[in-house]
């Protein structure tokens, strides 16, 4: 049974960092890219980070470019994002995902106040 096991995330305020992981059990995420996602009511979902098998490349949405890192550990099993200079408009549900398979985390609610 394939699972990603969301955890991280929480009420912060503006500025502050936060990191999320991804651990997958069942499944070995090595030949995978690997994506965050996040959701807020109302809006399609956004594709956050992705980060190749390797984790030799990384790509960004515009909004998180220069504050949030995608990371990676294979031995681990675990995927991350790290989230820095959180600002109000982060707030949102993430969601890890091995990209194109139908394995989704559990989604984890990251919330950023003034």
């Amino acid at each position: 049974q394939v699972q990603l096991v969301q955890s991280g995330g929480g009420l912060v305020q503006a500025g502050a960092s936060l990191r999320l992981s991804c651990e997958a059990s069942g499944v070995n995420i090595s030949p995978y890219e690997m994506v965050w996602y996040r959701q807020t009511p109302g809006k399609e979902r956004e594709l956050v980070a992705r980060i190749t098998p390797s984790g030799g490349s990384t790509e960004y949405v515009d909004s998180v470019k220069g504050r949030f890192t995608i990371l990676r550990d294979n031995a681990k099993n675990t995927v991350y994002l790290q989230m820095n200079s959180l600002k109000i408009e982060d707030t949102a549900l993430y969601y890890c995902n091995l990209r194109g398979s139908p394995y989704w985390g559990q989604g984890t609610q990251v919330t950023v106040s003034s």
